[in-house]
């Protein structure tokens, strides 16, 4: 019996996932990859360790238009069977409080046992491939690249988003899948820092702040603290929507503010802000403190040494670049409880970890992951409008994703 031909375009964690399973289903596979290798992308995850996935799955761990696409995908293909493939293939893990890392602690192994597969099952991993462009006639699918047109009987798209400093970032998958008839949620860059302005939204406080501008001692904080870490809790606000906390090591950057927990809330913020929304931020310096107990707090430090000034009596609780800052507020404890924050942009797509927004996946069945409007085309990974928070979740999605459409792109009938 003739072999299924399927061509995947992409080859990073969800593609090289699709292509493993097609193989396995008995497809004749290729992958076409950007890059000069495959997997560039994996290498960079996790600051070079790759955070695999989590066995912690919360309700709100994906977000999109419709979050609740992820859950018969995920069924099909969960955290287990994912700690079950690696293992499989020789990636030992080490759980650090729910997230799974490689023993190894090098994310490189984690591309290197994929493609390892992915060539023993006989997948041709064709690199340093431009694809410009996709046709479909009588069933039968051409891939066209600079020099070639590569024929298939599924195609699979997971050329993934324009989230990456790395080559071939460039989102180019958006616009094959609305050459195709697919509608794109406009992207947009998630987990990323956040620029901020130092003064509220007057709309949303009329608490007097500092004015960072004038005076010697009135400096940008921005200026003043960046480069500080400290752990602090965040509330996210935007008009006509429920607070986001998040809380956890904060990065104080000359541009405003960064860390696990501004990445977590930063989809939100950017969103908002695209759509013509006002956001703003306020940062708990202090979050194990109530205010009437940082009140008294405050008052028996000062009463046990009273030759101390202010700055002096914060030494211990922040760092010198932060209390610099606090120092200049006419309320102590609200700069500490609550310094506000106006959130004017998210950073580049560059300095993006992965993008929100994507191919609208009102268009994808839910269960195999084709295309609504042609047979035979397939999206995996974060080209569609799904993305994670972090934690592993994104990978997860390409492991989950990737797996559903290679394997349904093997098996269905020609």
């Amino acid at each position: 019996m003739e072999k299924k031909r399927v061509i995947v375009v992409g080859g990073g964690a969800s593609g090289l996932m699709a292509a493993i399973i097609a193989a396995r289903e008995g497809a004749a596979v290729t992958v076409l990859e950007h890059n000069d290798r495959p997997g560039r992308k994996i290498c960079a995850t996790g600051n070079g360790r790759c955070n695999l996935t989590n066995t912690e799955m919360p309700a709100d761990a994906f977000r999109g238009t419709d979050p609740g696409f992820v859950r018969g995908i995920l069924e099909q293909f969960p955290v287990t069977k994912t700690i079950r493939f690696f293992t499989e293939l020789g990636i030992y893990t080490i759980n650090k409080n729910g997230y799974l890392y490689p023993r190894s602690a090098q994310a490189s192994c984690v591309t290197e046992v994929l493609c390892m597969e992915a060539r023993s099952r006989k997948v041709k991993i064709k690199t340093n491939e431009h694809v410009t462009g996709i046709t479909c006639e009588n069933s039968l699918w051409k891939v066209h690249t600079d020099g070639w047109a590569y024929e298939g009987d599924a195609v699979i798209l997971a050329n993934g988003s324009c989230a990456s400093n790395l080559l071939g970032a460039d989102g180019s998958g958006y616009e094959m899948a609305r050459t195709l008839g697919h509608t794109v949620i406009r992207p947009l860059p998630a987990l990323t820092g956040l620029k901020c302005n130092y003064r509220p939204v007057s709309e949303y406080s009329t608490r007097k702040v500092p004015d960072f501008k004038k005076g010697k001692k009135s400096r940008n904080p921005f200026t003043i603290w960046a480069g500080v870490r400290t752990e602090g809790e965040l509330t996210l606000v935007i008009e006509n929507e429920p607070p986001r906390i998040q809380r956890g090591e904060l990065q104080l950057t000359d541009y405003g503010i960064s860390g696990i927990p501004v990445f977590q809330l930063s989809r939100y913020a950017v969103r908002a802000l695209e759509e013509g929304k006002k956001a703003r931020m306020t940062v708990n310096f202090l979050p194990e403190f109530s205010k009437e107990r940082l009140h008294v707090f405050l008052e028996t430090r000062q009463k046990n040494c009273p030759y101390k000034d202010t700055r002096e009596m914060l030494l211990g609780l922040f760092p010198d670049k932060l209390i610099q800052v606090l120092c200049q507020a006419p309320d102590l404890e609200e700069a500490i409880l609550a310094f506000p924050l106006t959130i004017t942009g998210g950073m580049d797509f560059k300095q993006a970890q992965v993008c929100s927004g994507g191919v609208d996946t009102a268009g994808i069945n839910p269960e195999t992951m084709e295309s609504k409007l042609h047979p035979g085309l397939y999206f995996a990974g974060e080209l569609v409008d799904i993305d994670g928070t972090c934690g592993g979740y994104n990978l997860q999605w390409a492991w989950s994703s990737g797996a559903v459409a290679g394997y349904h792109a093997a098996k269905e009938n020609l």
